[in-house]
């Protein structure tokens, strides 16, 4: 049974979520969310009839702050954690990781995601492309899917794929879109990945951002359509000279015009923007094109 935990990020309801899984062997919790909302998790968690203690097994998508945030503080408390191997070092030490994102998000950094502190190596787990776990009943297969990040796992138990950030945001019953934050986004990892979702017999996708979705093929489809969208709008921008500061207020506007033709009201528009802020995605987006002109050249 999956069991959907609202963690309430920045007052948004179903912006993000972490998802605790029941087996024979306890909890199960996939993604944590951010150390800022670890008080929401753990009364979430208790609200569910558990406490933090008694989650023994964390799975993360990947290791961005809305994801993985708050699994030091699990860790501490005794629990696993089952990552990509990619990701390992920087949880176990993420002093650079957290300045790097400091200098992005600046004075909000500690409003926005709250601490960080490491794990221990002996509480990380690493998880090979299609390794499964086996946990109380429960068989976990870790699908690398890389292109919104190249440390992303899905993770699949029987017809059900918890899919982080590889098969984009939906919320409630706005469009489909991809967050492109830097510095990993690749769309041709990211296509190879949709496809690898595409191949595997599914009846139910979980979104961190946000919830469970079955309409597997036309989701997929709408996100790859939006990738695409996305994708040659900044590559035409920055072609055309145009500097970062510059694009930026345009694809927000050209962003927000495309949720306000989705039917979206000006509440749920800010919950997108809380969930997948529009800024990041022309970071990443025109990361993306600088590198693969400079490897073309």
């Amino acid at each position: 049974m999956v069991n959907i935990i609202d963690l309430h990020f920045q007052g948004y309801s179903k912006a993000i979520a972490a998802f605790l899984v029941e087996s024979g062997d306890g909890p199960v919790l996939i993604e944590t969310g951010p150390y800022s909302t670890f008080h929401t998790l753990e009364k979430g968690i208790q609200n569910l009839g558990y406490r933090v203690r008694d989650i023994r097994h964390v799975l993360l998508t990947h290791i961005h702050f809305d994801h993985a945030g708050a699994a030091w503080a699990l860790a501490k408390q005794g629990a696993k954690i089952y990552l990509h191997p990619f990701g390992a070092k920087h949880m176990e030490e993420p002093s650079r990781l957290y300045e790097s994102a400091r200098r992005i998000y600046k004075d909000k950094m500690d409003s926005l995601w709250g601490k960080m502190e490491p794990i221990k190596k002996d509480h990380l787990f690493q998880m090979p492309n299609k390794e499964s776990l086996k946990i109380g009943g429960l068989k976990l297969v870790a699908h690398h899917t890389p292109g919104h990040a190249t440390h992303h796992i899905a993770w699949q138990v029987e017809d059900i794929l918890f899919t982080g950030d590889v098969a984009g945001i939906r919320i409630q019953d706005g469009p489909i879109m991809p967050p492109c934050p830097p510095p990993d986004i690749n769309l041709e990892d990211w296509k190879k990945s949709i496809d690898v979702i595409r191949g595997l017999k599914l009846r139910h996708i979980y979104l961190t951002h946000y919830a469970e979705f079955t309409d597997i093929s036309d989701h997929l489809d709408q996100l790859e359509k939006c990738l695409d969208d996305w994708a040659q709008w900044i590559r035409i921008a920055w072609e055309k000279g145009r500097t970062h500061e510059e694009i930026t207020p345009d694809f927000q506007s050209y962003v927000a015009h495309q949720l306000r033709d989705a039917g979206l009201s000006d509440g749920n528009i800010a919950k997108y923007e809380a969930a997948n802020p529009s800024w990041m995605s022309v970071a990443g987006l025109i990361r993306y094109w600088t590198k693969k002109q400079e490897l073309d050249s």
